[in-house]
């Protein structure tokens, strides 16, 4: 919190059984009060995607897990994935199993952009699981041309080999 920010007190009524749970999560999270887990809170909910404007700048991480068997879906991700370089910062493959990989993508851009990109990822047979998950806002401003003015290669290069 920045040191202008001026702290606002008010009142919460909660259902007793509700509290000694809360408390116990505080407890376990390491929260030394009640006040700080609830800004956590309240600060998570503010990054729920339904209420970011499209238009918004925001960076965070999409995660899927997809069974590499699937026939071409391999190819199909990784072209996705080319289509939306401006957007991608980095990701990280992890091999699960024999069939299935875990894929974290580090992504940043409009927030329509990436939700575009998940939904587009998601809907190929063989993606287990997708979900972008919103971690930055960029109140400074909100994003409205497609040129940033700054250059996006940063420093890995990605060679693909025909066989």
């Amino acid at each position: 919190m920045s040191g202008k920010d001026e702290l606002v007190r008010f009142g919460v009524s909660m259902p007793s059984d509700l509290i000694q749970q809360f408390d116990q999560y505080i407890n376990e999270q390491g929260y030394t009060n009640r006040s700080e887990a609830i800004r956590d809170l309240v600060r998570k909910a503010m990054l729920q995607p339904g209420r970011i404007v499209p238009e918004q700048l925001v960076a965070g991480t999409i995660v899927m897990v997809y069974d590499h068997h699937v026939s071409e879906l391999p190819l199909l991700l990784m072209e996705l994935q080319h289509q939306y370089h401006h957007h991608i910062i980095s990701n990280m493959h992890v091999h699960l199993n024999h069939e299935q990989c875990l894929e974290i993508i580090a992504v940043r851009g409009r927030m329509d952009k990436l939700r575009e990109l998940q939904e587009q990822i998601q809907v190929h047979r063989g993606v287990l699981y997708c979900e972008l998950s919103v971690t930055y806002v960029d109140e400074q401003r909100e994003h409205d041309s497609h040129d940033h003015g700054h250059d996006h290669s940063h420093g890995h290069h990605h060679h693909h080999h025909s066989e």
